[in-house]
């Protein structure tokens, strides 16, 4: 099972749990039908009586698509789309004498292009809620970090690990968290700069982190194992002239969400305030900044989602997302979203776009909490 599988499995937001089940029988669908090609006379009916059952089950979508109640057109026309699904099925079953397999598959594969439309329109949407967490592994050090490629393919399940927050550039990778759990190692890299904090990122292949004693971004990939690019964060303050509450040389924080490669710092000319500026994966050149009047040192962490900033205001026990800064609007809000916070001391929090999680480093324990977003519903007239 992919990773994104696994870990979608731990969150209890409904919708998503109804779409991926959906998905996943549709996908089936193929399979199904080349049963039915091999001994279409003795099996027709009953496969084709489960591959009925399998779009009746596509209705529970329907009370999932009435929470969204802020636009009753958009929401009716997505329910009409369900319901069309399984009329279009209706419309095969009085047919089937007249299709061959190929036909048929074709069926299948239209039905499920229109469902991932449908799944489409569910865009970026609002933190609302944080649960957990789940404590995967307890390991390392009190400070470190742990993550995956948030735009890997569904098969590159692989996890790395970075412990410590000075001192070390020793990084190793798993091939899936169950090999993380297990402590079987695939491979180990040696980085040819140590790097500083517990922030580090990795994004299409490449490792991003801060140069110790600097702040110098660096590119890492992992592919050919050398450094691709690195450069400077103009004015970014560092090793420990503006890190986050618990110190930790965590001045630069690097972090990426459905929009990309995104760093947060403070400079003297925000006067210690917090900065948001998104990257170039390639170049690390600044493609956009955003001041705000958030204090870098009342953060205790921070993560991106959709392109807003959400800031907790301590790493220890009693933590809440306190703030959000949207890159989008150039506003902010004053936030009260807790978090459990089980082990007292965070030193990493993450968010990964294809998880929808949050992957975090809690006084040694790797853990992932699950996120509630607020979803809306775009037509094609939206960009």
């Amino acid at each position: 099972m992919s990773q994104s599988i696994e870990v979608l499995n731990l969150r209890t937001q409904r919708d998503f749990q109804y779409i991926m089940r959906m998905e996943s029988q549709i996908k089936g669908l193929r399979s199904k039908f080349r049963q039915i090609e091999s001994d279409r006379k003795t099996l027709v009916n009953t496969n084709f009586q489960e591959l009925k059952g399998k779009m009746e089950s596509l209705q529970p979508l329907i009370p999932v698509l009435e929470q969204y109640k802020m636009d009753a057109k958009l929401i009716s026309q997505f329910k009409e789309e369900i319901r069309n699904l399984s009329s279009v099925l209706m419309g095969i079953q009085e047919e089937m004498g007249a299709y061959d397999y190929d036909e048929l598959q074709q069926r299948v594969l239209n039905l499920e292009n229109r469902l991932h439309s449908c799944m489409n329109k569910l865009t970026c949407g609002k933190l609302m809620k944080i649960t957990g967490p789940q404590t995967v592994k307890t390991s390392g050090t009190r400070f470190g970090a742990w993550m995956t490629d948030p735009v890997a393919s569904p098969k590159n399940n692989r996890v790395w690990y970075m412990d410590s927050y000075t001192n070390n550039k020793i990084v190793k990778e798993y091939k899936s968290i169950s090999d993380f759990v297990a402590g079987v190692e695939s491979r180990t890299y040696n980085l040819p700069f140590k790097w500083a904090g517990t922030n580090h990122v990795v994004y299409n292949g490449s490792l991003y982190y801060n140069k110790m004693q600097s702040n110098i971004i660096v590119r890492y990939s992992f592919e050919t194992g050398r450094v691709i690019t690195q450069r400077a964060l103009e004015s970014a303050g560092f090793h420990n002239v503006y890190p986050y509450t618990w110190g930790g040389f965590s001045d630069i924080d690097l972090m990426t969400d459905e929009l990309g490669l995104w760093a947060v710092y403070a400079t003297n000319q925000n006067a210690g305030n917090i900065v948001i500026s998104r990257l170039n994966p390639d170049t690390l050149q600044i493609l956009d900044t955003w001041n705000t009047e958030y204090s870098k040192r009342n953060a205790g962490e921070s993560f991106m989602i959709c392109g807003t900033l959400y800031i907790t205001n301590s790493h220890l026990t009693g933590a809440k997302v306190y703030y959000a800064y949207s890159t989008k609007t150039s506003t902010y809000e004053y936030t009260d979203i807790p978090f459990h916070n089980q082990y007292f001391h965070m030193s990493m929090l993450d968010y990964n776009a294809r998880d929808r999680a949050l992957y975090g480093w809690n006084n040694g324990h790797q853990v992932l909490f699950n996120v509630t977003l607020f979803h809306i519903i775009k037509t094609e007239d939206d960009s």
